[in-house]
């Protein structure tokens, strides 16, 4: 089947104007001041959110450089 009209270039264009990707904005960890991403554990306090920490010492998250 072919298309009952075509469509033009810069409408095309225009719809795809909100395609482009956002680049990742890391957040500090208050606690290490490291980066983390929103919503993830940092890797060396095991923060999430306040009143939250995580401790998984088998992956080493949320324990002490011991």
């Amino acid at each position: 089947m072919v298309p009952a009209l075509r469509q033009s270039h810069g409408r095309s264009r225009r719809r795809r104007s909100h395609h482009a990707l956002t680049a990742i904005r890391p957040a500090i960890c208050p606690l290490s001041g490291t980066a983390k991403l929103h919503h993830r554990v940092c890797k060396e306090s095991g923060y999430v959110r306040p009143g939250l920490r995580i401790r998984v010492p088998k992956l080493k998250i949320g324990v002490g450089n011991d």
